[in-house]
């Protein structure tokens, strides 16, 4: 018979699991974003399916400009793994139509550039 605090143990652990997933640059392995900060899974890019999230770490910023996307204008910047400066994918900075607004400060991440940790 397995006692509370064993299932309170078990929670615990499945929890913090939880936490630790995250995402790797493919190329270096420097991590830049869990997987809970994925708000969409469905987003397309040029080499395929890509993920938006809302935040993401050990990046650095290329320059802006506008570019239109499969949902219309915005100005977005290129984002570099920090450590190899790989392009990974894009950060969304102005979204012109109101409907895209939701996508301001967050980052679309290249499905095939990000690699699993932890999982």
């Amino acid at each position: 018979m397995q006692s509370s605090l064993d299932s309170v143990d078990s929670m615990a652990d499945t929890a913090a699991a939880a936490l630790l997933r995250q995402y790797c640059c493919h190329k270096c392995g420097n991590i830049v974003s869990r997987h809970d900060d994925i708000v969409s899974k469905d987003f397309q890019a040029t080499n395929g399916r890509a993920f938006l999230f809302s935040h993401v770490t050990n990046v650095t910023d290329g320059p802006e400009e506008e570019r239109m996307l499969l949902t219309g204008l915005h100005t977005v910047v290129d984002v570099y793994c920090s450590d190899c400066r790989e392009v990974l994918g894009w950060k969304y900075v102005y979204a012109f139509e109101e409907s895209q607004k939701y996508k301001e400060g967050k980052t679309v991440l290249e499905k095939f550039k990000i690699s699993k940790q932890n999982w």
